[in-house]
């Protein structure tokens, strides 16, 4: 097999020393062969759910009554039931720790820096949930925060599982109509919002907004005000029904813990879907679910330990916050960040893992590119060298980021890029330790996961581009979206398309090596001729152009057919002449195909996106063909569309 494309592989001491060989021995003994390789213990894993989740359960440590039964109806999606027989508490398993070492490690850019560590992180917890109990809340309610990413919300999620209510958060930047479209729909009983955030060095002020969304939330008896910028006292007194948090929890004294034990599909999370094609759904997780794929996936592929220092660059808006969290779980400390990555300067982040020691790096795609583009090197620059594990998602990472990160960042370190969504509030393919690091490949689809690509008429693809399908049932299945009590929105959102198996809205394809490449969303690919187009694959191209910082591209609907459209945004400095509209075109034709070629290319100075950072190929489309885009609250500048409007190259 060609092994050119390898960047990384790891040591045999490495290999030898994982979680993940381990793990390996124990199923071999299980299974009563030898699983000799991962392909093998992915196998088995599909094979025997019922033994492979048993031992995750086990070797991960699960607090809480395993019960006897471990799947129930498992040949159905949905329908199956794990663990039917269990109760756990989730919070429970993320405060196993004890002690005055680090729990979280907090800078709010230049302006905050604090440290928590597991007995002050376990009081907090206490004092909020005597404060919660107090309020009447119980299993079931649930509780919605408007919060940046730091201590106090992490504490608040875990009083709240701790009583079995239901956590759902989005992060302060959203506009009053976003956190409605959001909130609005599970009724809340209890509101927590911080006075304000800080971005780019900028104070920003949301006391108004809080007012706002309080006014059109009526079933929120209380709200919490939790202090950032010093007004958290100022903005609780202006508000009915608030209250600043320090003040609410000041009459408790830290206690002993109590955490209500719950059925494994007791509702945990409320995620919210972008909501740029309309009302968000509200998709609903279970704490079992959600706990033991985020402990598969952090312990064995991603090698977490007791005593790592966990980061991943996330807002409390977007899935991978619920996935950082629960770090916690296996005595990591969370190195949390709210705030610009790029203020005061693009090494801000850099300079937060060499100073707390960093081993796992977690980040988005389009970070990497952004630190690529203008021109940092921390390879040269920073000592991270307790940097065992850098991590991508949000989009597809191109392969020139695959090799900016050992050319720019760190030449010895496991790359992975790992995609799912919030869908699943977790991965379907990510990074296997055991296994080398191709260019522009993700290495692997995860223990239990039967992903594969099937064509548009349900066969599995062994190559070539298909739809990213789930052929067997998991725990991280949704437990079905909020005021959907027939589960019709549900099955419609992932099994309509394939009868009894998840199709995932991915267009991705198998490598040579057992990995995978995902090209963009299927909703999002380009169809110009009848062949279907992946907008990652035209981006891998475009992007690698020093002139260009970004791009996003559509298909318009022109003379019968479909015509692919790519709109630039520009280094500064740079105009769009013949010149560069050649190169660009050159290098698609010649990187990807001729049929990638754009029929158009349009200088743009900005690309709308979500507020978790995704561009949004739906919304432009929309623009661009004169429909109404349904909820521009989704975006984080929804302004931009205006760019796409009535342009006059397209006309043409």
């Amino acid at each position: 097999m060609n092994d050119q494309s390898s960047l990384w592989r790891p040591s045999q001491a490495d290999i030898d020393s994982s979680a993940m060989t381990a793990f390996a021995r124990e199923a071999s003994r299980i299974a009563g062969r030898e699983l000799a390789d991962y392909d093998a213990l992915h196998d088995w894993s599909i094979e025997d759910r019922e033994a492979f989740w048993s031992l995750v359960w086990d070797f991960c440590g699960v607090v809480g009554k395993r019960g006897e039964r471990t799947l129930v109806n498992g040949d159905r999606m949905p329908g199956a039931r794990f663990f039917p027989d269990a109760s756990l508490n989730f919070a429970e398993n993320l405060l196993a720790m004890s002690g005055s070492g680090d729990a979280i490690v907090f800078r709010g850019e230049d302006k905050v820096a604090r440290r928590v560590s597991w007995d002050e992180l376990r009081g907090l917890v206490s004092k909020l949930q005597q404060w919660l109990r107090d309020q009447g809340v119980k299993p079931g309610d649930r509780v919605a925060a408007m919060m940046p990413n730091m201590p106090e919300t992490i504490a608040a999620m875990l009083a709240v599982s701790s009583l079995g209510a239901i956590w759902s958060s989005c992060s302060p930047d959203f506009g009053p109509q976003g956190v409605l479209d959001r909130f609005g729909q599970i009724e809340p009983v209890v509101f927590i919002a911080s006075d304000g955030y800080w971005y780019a060095g900028k104070r920003i002020d949301v006391a108004g907004k809080v007012a706002e969304v309080l006014e059109k939330l009526p079933t929120v008896k209380k709200a919490l005000v939790v202090d950032y910028l010093g007004d958290a006292e100022r903005v609780a007194q202006d508000i009915p029904r608030a209250e600043a948090l320090e003040a609410a929890i000041a009459p408790y004294r830290a206690r002993e813990l109590a955490f209500e034990r719950l059925p494994f599909e007791h509702p945990l999370y409320i995620l919210f879907s972008s909501g740029t094609t309309g009302v968000p759904k509200c998709i609903v997780h279970s704490a079992g679910g959600t706990l033991i794929q985020h402990l598969k996936e952090h312990r064995l592929h991603a090698g977490i330990r007791e005593g790592d220092r966990f980061f991943y660059f996330t807002t409390c808006g977007w899935m991978m916050w619920n996935w950082l969290v629960t770090g916690l779980a296996s005595g990591a400390t969370l190195l949390l960040y709210d705030g610009s990555p790029f203020h005061p300067n693009g090494n801000v982040i850099f300079d937060f893992a060499r100073d707390e020691k960093m081993t796992y790096f977690g980040t988005s795609a389009k970070y990497i590119d952004a630190v690529r583009k203008v021109g940092l090197r921390p390879i040269e620059t920073h000592d991270l060298s307790p940097v065992r594990l850098i991590s991508s998602t949000g989009s597809p990472l191109a392969p020139e980021c695959f090799r900016f990160v050992y050319e720019g960042i760190k030449a010895d370190v496991h790359l992975a890029s790992i995609s799912g969504g919030t869908d699943i509030v977790s991965c379907f393919v990510l990074g296997v330790p055991t296994r080398p690091v191709h260019i522009g490949e993700i290495q692997g689809a995860g223990l239990g996961m039967a992903v594969d690509v099937w064509d548009e008429e349900g066969r599995p693809l062994p190559s070539g581009k298909g739809e990213l399908v789930c052929t067997r049932a998991f725990p991280a299945m949704p437990i079905g979206f909020w005021n959907d009590p027939d589960g019709a929105k549900y099955r419609s959102a992932y099994f309509d398309r394939f009868d009894n198996v998840w199709c995932h809205g991915d267009f991705a394809e198998w490598t040579e090596h057992g990995g995978m490449i995902i090209h963009g969303r299927s909703d999002a690919t380009l169809n110009p001729g009848g062949v279907r187009i992946g907008t990652a694959e035209i981006y891998n191209q475009v992007e690698q152009l020093p002139e260009i910082l970004e791009s996003i591209c559509i298909g318009q609907d022109w003379d019968g057919d479909t015509r692919v459209i790519l709109f630039v945004r520009l280094a500064e400095g740079v105009s769009l002449d013949a010149e560069l509209e050649k190169r660009i075109r050159t290098k698609i034709r010649t990187g990807a195909s001729p049929r990638h070629v754009p029929a158009r290319i349009v200088a743009v100075d900005d690309i709308p996106r979500t507020k978790s950072g995704k561009i949004t190929e739906l919304a432009v489309r929309d623009i661009v063909h004169g429909r109404q885009v349904k909820n521009k609250e989704a975006l984080a500048n929804p302004e931009a569309l205006d760019l796409y409007a009535d342009l006059p190259e397209l006309r043409h």
